[in-house]
């Protein structure tokens, strides 16, 4: 199934660069993964107090690639440059689960739908936890799609841009929304099948 993760290794290659400078200046991996974190509830704050600003919802696309970088380059660093440790994968874990919510919560406030947008949310939470739940009966964490972590920041960056520059109805929102849930739901259920049966 096709999904944005898929298009990870080249994106890592291209901040490869990038990533051996701040391995120099002494940045690690926690550290890139605990500013993404904060970086990520700080932006979902803002969409909540400005309302959904045009400013908000415009640049939301540009940080949430912003946000898929520090993800790449944390990994990186965990990876390639020894710094892989237990505490790294409870807040790469725990970082992307907070950033999620916080960053897609706020559109429950902007929307005509909210119980919508809380399901899509808890069943994001679902998918991460399912994709972790692989490694407790012995198999590799599942990223599987088609609506993993990366793939949701791009269904939530166009959707900013949709309500920026759109005026569609409550019914095309409902409608976007029923496929969030639908893709999520397939989502879950391809985690829990690849984990138990181990791809």
């Amino acid at each position: 199934m096709i999904s944005v993760y898929d298009l990870k290794p080249r994106f890592q290659n291209l901040l490869r660069p990038l990533t051996e400078s701040l391995f120099k200046a002494g940045v690690t991996a926690n550290h890139v993964t605990l500013f993404a974190m904060v970086a990520s509830v700080g932006y979902g704050a803002w969409i909540y107090a400005s309302a959904g600003s045009i400013a908000s919802l415009l640049l939301l696309p540009v940080f949430l690639f912003f946000r898929m970088a520090l993800n790449a380059i944390d990994g990186m660093l965990a990876r390639e440059f020894k710094q892989k440790s237990d505490l790294g994968f409870y807040l790469n874990e725990l970082g992307d689960v907070v950033a999620d919510t916080a960053l897609y919560l706020p559109f429950m406030f902007l929307l005509p739908n909210p119980m919508l947008v809380l399901m899509v949310v808890l069943l994001a939470i679902l998918i991460e936890l399912a994709g972790v739940l692989a490694l407790g009966v012995g198999n590799d964490r599942r990223y599987d799609g088609p609506f993993g972590k990366s793939d949701r920041a791009v269904a939530f960056g166009v959707l900013g841009y949709i309500m920026v520059f759109l005026n569609v109805s409550n019914i095309v929102y409902t409608g976007i929304f029923g496929v969030f849930i639908a893709l999520s739901i397939w989502t879950l259920h391809r985690r829990i099948k690849g984990g138990l049966n181990n791809g």
